[in-house]
């Protein structure tokens, strides 16, 4: 027997005002976002940069990238955090976890600061082992934050929420990036760094003891359930496969144009790495956390789908920007800050949009799996399509390239289309 599309929430499309959030919650997500955040790095560019200094080879720099595959596949063990919460009256089932894991990823960065990188040798196993673990860790943070987030917030508050936590997101990927770079070699060494950032993890621990605990829902009752319900659920949705099929197009064509930007604005343009460095960090980050923000702050008001219709052929029209500079003769610094200003606006809003739909799609039940789930799909688009890219643009040319990137983004924006009903004003029924 099917069941509906969406077991957990209703949404409606005529908000007309914002939601009420709670300050205390806002901030909560802004932290646990930025907790969320801050490993990522400090296990591939950052890592990367401390091993290129250190001598090591480009192939077994390749070969770590491998690193971060724990990030597509830690549905696979969400389960168990699902099931399991850790002993302690304060703990709870998502606040235990997360103060455990900040605490387990702290130990694990300071371990990697005392390592001793080189070419090859037992130093270099040691750190990689030590990357691993903080990837698996880290990804494990997030399934637990993903599900802490989508049972904190009510239908109506999900998109401020999801754009706060995008904001801690990637403000925390500066830190960890391009930030500890400069303190890296302006005063601390990559050492120092690392110990630093170990730090600010125990820092954020102690922030996540802190969170409030969300409304508990029963914990499935054996691993078995907890492993086979929430995949049997979601399947016996309606469209259920189409609506996985949307998830994984609807930000194609962004991720095909993002994939080659910064080597099509360097090599293909002819800009200087600085100023495409300064262009994107500067200018690129402060669009992208303004339109996290407008875009929470207009799904309030349009609506889940709306928005994600609004925003999605805005993702594609941005696209054309690129093409634009392709077809130019002479392209110009304002004319690229233009382009990247508008980009990371449209990606901001429909980052903030997808993130609430992922949390709407979630049944409360099995909040950690699903999402896990629904945010790996989401991610095979960004994956996996760089080789493809690269052929493209080596085939094609730039500007093809860049037209080709608006046309992957409309099969996503079809399909939400064919969606509308699922998406529009759909109540959930409590689990028995």
């Amino acid at each position: 027997m099917s069941t509906p599309f969406n077991q957990s929430v209703k949404h409606t499309e005529t908000n007309t005002a914002a939601p009420a959030v709670p300050r205390v919650l806002l901030m909560t997500t802004l932290v646990l976002g930025f907790a969320s955040g801050l490993p990522l790095a400090l296990s591939g560019g950052t890592l990367q940069a401390w091993l290129t200094v250190e001598g090591v080879d480009l192939r077994t720099l390749g070969w770590l990238t491998l690193l971060g595959l724990p990030y597509t596949y830690k549905f696979a063990w969400a389960p168990l955090l699902d099931r399991f919460a850790l002993p302690g009256r304060r703990a709870g089932r998502r606040r235990g976890w997360m103060v455990a894991l900040q605490c387990l990823m702290a130990a694990i960065l300071w371990g990697m600061s005392m390592g001793t990188p080189q070419a090859s040798g037992e130093g270099l196993a040691l750190l990689a082992v030590l990357g691993a673990s903080l990837v698996v860790a880290s990804a494990s943070f997030d399934v637990v934050f993903d599900a802490w987030r989508a049972e904190s917030l009510r239908p109506e508050q999900r998109g401020l929420g999801a754009a706060w936590s995008v904001i801690g997101y990637r403000l925390a990927m500066l830190t960890s990036g391009g930030l500890a770079l400069m303190v890296a070699d302006l005063y601390l060494g990559f050492a120092g760094v690392y110990q630093a950032m170990a730090i600010f993890c125990l820092l954020l621990g102690m922030a996540a003891a802190f969170a409030p605990e969300p409304q508990q829902t029963p914990a499935p009752r054996s691993v078995a359930e907890a492993v086979v319900e929430p995949f049997r659920e979601f399947f016996s949705r309606r469209a259920a496969l189409l609506l996985l099929l949307t998830i994984v197009l609807y930000k194609l064509g962004d991720a095909f144009a993002g994939s080659l930007s910064t080597a099509f604005l360097i090599r293909g343009a002819g800009f200087t790495a600085a100023e495409v460095g300064a262009v994107n960090k500067g200018v690129g980050l402060a669009a992208t956390l303004a339109g996290g923000l407008a875009g929470g702050w207009l799904l309030a008001r349009l609506g889940l789908w709306r928005s994600l219709m609004t925003f999605g052929v805005l993702q594609a029209i941005t696209n054309l920007g690129f093409w634009w500079i392709a077809a130019s003769a002479a392209p110009s610094l304002s004319q690229m800050t233009a382009v990247v200003l508008m980009e990371n606006i449209a990606g901001g809003m429909g980052t903030a949009a997808f993130v609430a739909l992922l949390m709407t799609l979630c049944d409360l039940r099995y909040t950690a799996t699903q999402f896990a789930l629904l945010s790996a799909l989401a991610s095979v688009g960004r994956v996996w399509v760089g080789p493809a890219a690269g052929e493209l643009a080596t085939i094609y040319g730039w500007p093809d390239f860049f037209l080709g990137s608006f046309v992957a983004a409309l099969p996503g924006l079809v399909l939400m289309a064919v969606l509308r009903s699922r998406l529009e004003g759909h109540r959930s029924r409590p689990a028995d």
